[in-house]
C-alpha cells in the first residue's frame, strides 16, 4: 500500500506559489498588524456620514482599502490551512485571521445603519455632487436595499463582534474533515490495499473502473463518515439554527428569503430551478444510470456506481501537462486575453494539484484582487481531473477580468452568477474535444465526462439544495436537526429521485456529510443557475462564434457591478423564463440519448 505524502514531500512544481501573496510568515504578520491599525481609521467616520459627499467618499475609499488588504491576508491564511489542515501553524493563522475579521466587522458595523439613516434621496444627491462616488454606488444601493432588515448600530456592532463565533460551525466542519476523519484502506480486485482519503475518494476512487475497489472504498468512506455523524450533525444544525435566528432577528420571512435577498434573486427563480430540473431531468438520469448497470454487467447500481466509467477498458491516463494543453487549446476560441489568462494560470503555479495528508477536499478557486487567483485541486491523471481544473480556471478568468475592469468593491459577482464562468469553461473543453475527433469511442468517452458535470451540478448539488429546503422548513417549524433526521431526509430525496434505479443504503444517506456548501447559505442551488446560463451561452458560441465570445468576455469583466440576472441577460440568457431551464435540461437529454443509442 502506498502511503499518502505529507506536505513537505510534495514536489514544488505541483504546489501553488504563495510567495506571490506574502514572501514569509513574518511579512504576513507585519501586514496583519498594519491592517489592525487601519480599523480605527475607518471607525473614525462613525457619526459623520451625514456631513456630505466628501466624507462618504473618504469613508468608502478607506473601507475598500481595508477590505482589499484583509482579503489578501485572509486568503493567505486560508490557503495555508487548505493545503495542510493538520499543520499547527496553519491552524494558528486561521485563528488569528478569524479574530481579525471579527475586529473589522465590529469596527465598520456603523456604516450600514448610518447610510440607511440618511434622508431619502441623499445618496443620489451625494453621487451627483461627487462623481468619484460613482464606483461605490452599487455597494450603497445594496445597503439601501437592506434597509428593512438592518438593526441599530449598537446591535450590528455586537453581531459583527460575534462573527468568529458565528462562523465556527463551518470551521469545525473543515477541521474535522481535514484533521480528524480517517478511513481504512480499500482493497482492489487483485487484493491490493489502496489508501483512502476524502480527496482521493472523491477525485479517484469513486470513479474507479475497478468495481471491487470502488465499492470497497465506498464502504470504507461510509464507515469513516458514520463515526462522526453525530458531531457533524451538530455543526450542521448549529449553522441552520443560526441562520433561522438571524433571519428572524432581522425581520425576514425566513432564512431562505434572507439568502435570496442577499443573492438578488426572486423565490420564483429559486423554486423553478429546484422543481423544473428535478422533475424533468430525473427520467433522463434514471435511464442513463440503468444503461450503466446493463453496460457494465453490474448486479445493481449502488450510490458509488453512479459515476462508474461506462467503458472501463478505455480510460487513458492524462498527465497534467497533456491536460493543460487540452484546456489551453479548448479556450483559444475565446480570444487572446481569455486564453492568455488560462495559459499563465496553468504554467505559473497558480494551481495546487498534489494530494497530501491534511489537504482540503474537492476543488476551489480563491480570488485575490491585486495579485492573481489560486486554485486547489487534486490531480487524478484522468479526464475528470481535466474537467475539474478547467472548471476552476473559469472562475480564475472571471476573477482576473473583473479585477482588470472593476474596482475591488465591484469585482465579485453574486453567488447566483458565480458558477456560470466555471461551468462554461467545462463546456468549452467538451466542445473542443468532440469537434476534434470522429472516433465514436472517444466521443462517447468525452460525453460521459460532460455528463459528469451535469450530474454534479444538476443532480448532486441540486439534491443538496433540496435537502436544505427541507431542513430549513424543519428548523423554521422548531423541529430538532439531528443526524437521524438528516439521513432520513437525504435518503427520502435520493429514493424519490432515483425511483429504485439506485440502491440507497446507509452510506448514501450519509452524503449530507460530504459537502461544505451547507455552510454557505443557499450556495448549492446556484450551481444549477450557473450551469443553465453556461449551457445557453456555449450553445450560442457554437452557432454564432466570435461575437458570443467577445460578449461573454465583456460580461465577465462586469464582475459584481450588476445584478446577477442582469449579467445573464447581457449574455443572452433569461433565467426568469422556465423555458430557459427546460432547454438546458433538454440538451442533457440529447447527450444521454447519444450515449445510450443503439445499446439499450
Amino acid at each position: 500500500m502506498t502511503a499518502r505524502s505529507v506536505r513537505s514531500e510534495v514536489p514544488l512544481d505541483e504546489t501553488w506559489r504563495l510567495d506571490d501573496l506574502f514572501p514569509s510568515m513574518e511579512a504576513w504578520e507585519a501586514e496583519r498588524a498594519a491592517i489592525e491599525q487601519m480599523i480605527p481609521r475607518v471607525a473614525e467616520f462613525r457619526g459623520r456620514l451625514g456631513e456630505g459627499p466628501q466624507v462618504l467618499l473618504e469613508c468608502s475609499e478607506a473601507l475598500e482599502s481595508l477590505m482589499m488588504r484583509f482579503t489578501k491576508a485572509f486568503t493567505y491564511a486560508y490557503l495555508r490551512f487548505s493545503e495542510d489542515g493538520t499543520n499547527p501553524a496553519a491552524q494558528g493563522l486561521m485563528g488569528r485571521v478569524m479574530a481579525m475579521q471579527a475586529m473589522i466587522g465590529a469596527g465598520i458595523a456603523f456604516m450600514r445603519p448610518e447610510v440607511l439613516g440618511l434622508p431619502e434621496g441623499t445618496i443620489g444627491r451625494y453621487v451627483s455632487e461627487e462623481p468619484r462616488l460613482e464606483p461605490f454606488l452599487r455597494q450603497l444601493e445594496l445597503m439601501l436595499a437592506d434597509k428593512p432588515y438592518v438593526l441599530s448600530t449598537e446591535t450590528e456592532t455586537a453581531i459583527a463582534a460575534l462573527s468568529e463565533v458565528l462562523e465556527s460551525p463551518q470551521m469545525v466542519y473543515e477541521w474535522t474533515k481535514t484533521s480528524d476523519i480517517s478511513f481504512e484502506p480499500a482493497t482492489d480486485s487483485a487484493g491490493k490495499q489502496v489508501p483512502v482519503s476524502f480527496a482521493t475518494y472523491e477525485e479517484i476512487l469513486e470513479i474507479s473502473p475497478d468495481p471491487a475497489l470502488r465499492r470497497s472504498a465506498y464502504a470504507s468512506f461510509s464507515r469513516g463518515l458514520a463515526r462522526y455523524q453525530n458531531a457533524l450533525a451538530g455543526t450542521f444544525a448549529t449553522e441552520i439554527k443560526k441562520n433561522v435566528a438571524m433571519a428572524r432577528i432581522r425581520g425576514f420571512e425566513s432564512a431562505t428569503h434572507m439568502f435570496l435577498h442577499q443573492q438578488e434573486v426572486t423565490p420564483e427563480v429559486y423554486t423553478n430551478l429546484l422543481d423544473v430540473i428535478q422533475e424533468e431531468l430525473a427520467p433522463h438520469m434514471r435511464r442513463y444510470v440503468e444503461h450503466r448497470r446493463s453496460a457494465l454487467g453490474l448486479d445493481k447500481i449502488m450510490y458509488c456506481d453512479i459515476e462508474a466509467p461506462l467503458d472501463p477498458g478505455y480510460s487513458p491516463e492524462i498527465s497534467y501537462e497533456k491536460g493543460a494543453q487540452i484546456i489551453m487549446d479548448s479556450t483559444a476560441v475565446m480570444g487572446p486575453e481569455y486564453a492568455d489568462i488560462i495559459r499563465v494560470a496553468l504554467e505559473d503555479r497558480w494551481i495546487d494539484r498534489a494530494d497530501n495528508v491534511g489537504k482540503s477536499t474537492g476543488a476551489f478557486c480563491a480570488s485575490v484582487y491585486d495579485v492573481h487567483p489560486y486554485i486547489l485541486a487534486t490531480w487524478g491523471d484522468s479526464m475528470r481531473s481535466v474537467f475539474t481544473v478547467a472548471h476552476e480556471l473559469g472562475h480564475a478568468v472571471q476573477s482576473v477580468l473583473a479585477s482588470r475592469n472593476q474596482r475591488f468593491v465591484n469585482a465579485r459577482p453574486s453567488l447566483v452568477f458565480i458558477e456560470a464562468p466555471s461551468t462554461f469553461n467545462e463546456l468549452l473543453l467538451a466542445q473542443h474535444v468532440l469537434e476534434a475527433t470522429d472516433d465514436e469511442r472517444t466521443r462517447r468517452w468525452v460525453i460521459t465526462q460532460l455528463l459528469g458535470t451535469y450530474y454534479h451540478n444538476y443532480v448532486r448539488h441540486l439534491l443538496e439544495a433540496e435537502l436544505l429546503r427541507r431542513v430549513y422548513a424543519h428548523a423554521e417549524a422548531g423541529r430538532p436537526i439531528t443526524s437521524s433526521l438528516l439521513s432520513q431526509e437525504k435518503g427520502d430525496i435520493l429514493d424519490g429521485y432515483w425511483a429504485g434505479v439506485v440502491e440507497i443504503d446507509d452510506g448514501a444517506k450519509l452524503t449530507w456529510m460530504r459537502q461544505p456548501h451547507y455552510y454557505s447559505g443557499l450556495y448549492s442551488y446556484t450551481y444549477s443557475a450557473g450551469l443553465t446560463c453556461a449551457t445557453v451561452v456555449a450553445q450560442a458560441l457554437s452557432e454564432e462564434g466570435p461575437d458570443v465570445a467577445a460578449r461573454w468576455t465583456r460580461v465577465l469583466g462586469e464582475g459584481g457591478s450588476r445584478k446577477p440576472l442582469e449579467l445573464m441577460k447581457m449574455a443572452g440568457v433569461d433565467l426568469e423564463d422556465p423555458g430557459t431551464i427546460r432547454s438546458a435540461v433538454a440538451y442533457v437529454g440529447r447527450l444521454i440519448d447519444e450515449v445510450c443509442v443503439g445499446v439499450d
